[in-house]
């Protein structure tokens, strides 16, 4: 349980410091090459929805923007739920320490983007092209609790260029890779879901 409990403490931290930073010292588009890189950056934006800009109401279009989102960080708080509950019970039954550290990042990460997502509308002013948000604004916040937008900031555009011709469907077009951007929640998660895959014999020796 200690060791869950300090890399849950350990990546929530870092991982809103580095939101409230960007949010408080970024304009919205606003980006700085690390180390003068071009393919590697400090980009501030937001995202509206699910990981890769998912948005509910772009399927369910009878939705508005405000009812799929609320719908969105529902359903997220149902899951980290679960998953909280998932990793107290494995725990207890002394699972591997793989899967202890894989469940803790994904179950971390979950919960730092569902804080941007409930309180991120009420604790800062909108974010714009020319307007660097403040933290407890005078004018209030962009919205109201569960319509915060999860800020995202890792952009690592490797590759640009056009695709060969012969590649199905997107030959000849311009691609680039990597394209997400992305937070520390974000890769917390990612990290413990491939500890789940690549060491899938070790997280679950008796499956």
């Amino acid at each position: 349980m200690k060791k869950a409990g300090i890399i849950i403490i350990l990546v929530l931290l870092i991982d809103q410091i580095s939101k409230i930073y960007i949010k408080t010292h970024f304009a919205l588009d606003e980006y700085i090459a690390i180390f003068g890189a071009d393919w590697a950056k400090i980009y501030f934006t937001e995202n509206k929805g699910a990981a890769w800009g998912f948005q509910l109401n772009n399927i369910f279009t009878f939705l508005s923007e405000k009812q799929a989102k609320i719908i969105l960080t529902l359903f997220r708080v149902v899951a980290i739920s679960g998953i909280g509950y998932w990793l107290y019970t494995t725990i207890k039954k002394q699972a591997t320490s793989i899967f202890i550290v894989a469940v803790s990042l994904i179950f971390a990460g979950a919960i730092g983007n569902i804080i941007d997502s409930v309180f991120y509308g009420v604790l800062f002013n909108e974010s714009t092209g020319n307007n660097v948000a403040i933290f407890l604004s005078e004018s209030g916040g962009y919205a109201s609790f569960f319509h915060g937008k999860v800020v995202d900031m890792f952009y690592f555009p490797m590759w640009r260029g056009i695709l060969p011709s012969w590649i199905p469907f997107k030959g000849g077009e311009a691609f680039t890779f990597f394209n997400a951007i992305f937070n520390i929640a974000d890769a917390a998660i990612s990290c413990g879901v491939g500890l789940l895959i690549f060491f899938n014999k070790r997280a679950f020796p008796d499956g």
